[in-house]
């Protein structure tokens, strides 16, 4: 299914700017749709059923039908336990398709925006990630995704890889939906807390892309929220900000075991936004303090 949204008449530059989103219907498609619906763009966003990345030909010819100035690629396959068993289609979509996207934009000479992801850190380091740390993934999805990340540098260059860490919205799954729902089916909660994360709302995220859109400083970002908690730690937070009195219980890795390895530390510092002056990110404890009174104020 296809959206064309509705733009102001207001012009940037001269012109009324023209983005294409994949993935569009996930939980940061989903946003950033609808956000930049209020902003003086035409925006195009495409579910994956509907545009699949993967599919060259048919991503080609939709792209040189629409020409868009921006194409902001969303979509990803992001079930990180899943792709342990289904390799291919991991890399399928989180490598190939991203590789796809800078040949899409290389032939109709649009900017690139691409989400990865802090899971291409294996968490050894004890201090903030910045985008001048070598990644190195033990899990396959952060290695599909750093894949993803090295084929488009080989074959576009105005690209903008932004790199989020521990997302949610009120759209799609995440963490902080599944807690709220499992404390009210739940008396007790066990959540890891040997994994340290930095939250981050899927809205912070639009406004950093919105703040780069109209640049021409291409690379690598890094896109969370400030700060840094453990998995436990946040949800005793959501809890606290809500007052559910559910019982939390932290636990180690080791004791919630996943086929997937997890970072034990995957904070990242937003250092190349940070040396521009660009940095909107939040703490992540006013994100979520603004997302939970926003969405859950009647819990």
């Amino acid at each position: 299914m296809e959206y064309k949204l509705h733009y102001f008449k207001n012009q940037i530059k001269g012109k009324i700017m023209k983005i294409l989103i994949t993935g569009g219907s996930g939980q940061l498609g989903t946003d950033l749709t609808l956000i930049l619906k209020n902003k003086s763009y035409t925006v195009y966003s495409f579910s994956s059923k509907d545009l699949d990345i993967t599919v060259i030909d048919k991503f080609l010819k939709k792209t040189k039908e629409l020409k868009p100035d921006i194409i902001i690629n969303c979509a990803a396959y992001t079930n990180v336990d899943g792709c342990e068993t289904e390799r291919e289609k991991a890399f399928m979509v989180n490598a190939i398709g991203a590789k796809n996207c800078a040949i899409v934009a290389d032939t109709v000479k649009s900017k690139l925006f691409h989400i990865s992801t802090d899971y291409i850190f294996n968490g050894n380091k004890k201090s903030p990630y910045t985008e001048y740390d070598s990644p190195n993934p033990e899990s396959v999805y952060g290695t599909s995704k750093y894949f993803g990340e090295n084929l488009i540098k080989e074959h576009y260059n105005n690209f903008f890889i932004l790199r989020v860490a521990g997302v949610y919205g009120i759209h799609g799954n995440n963490f902080v939906k599944t807690i709220i729902k499992y404390a009210k089916e739940k008396d007790e909660l066990k959540v890891v807390n040997d994994q340290v994360t930095t939250p981050t709302y899927t809205i912070d995220i639009c406004n950093q892309i919105i703040k780069l859109l109209e640049t021409d400083n291409y690379g690598v970002y890094h896109c969370s929220c400030e700060g840094e908690c453990s998995w436990y730690e946040f949800t005793k937070f959501i809890l606290n900000k809500l007052n559910i009195n559910t019982k939390v219980v932290p636990c180690t890795t080791d004791e919630y075991p996943r086929p997937a390895k997890r970072p034990s530390y995957s904070v990242m510092e937003n250092f190349n936004l940070k040396l521009l002056k660009i940095n909107v990110m939040r703490h992540w404890q006013e994100a979520v303090t603004e997302f939970l009174s926003k969405h859950f104020c009647n819990y």
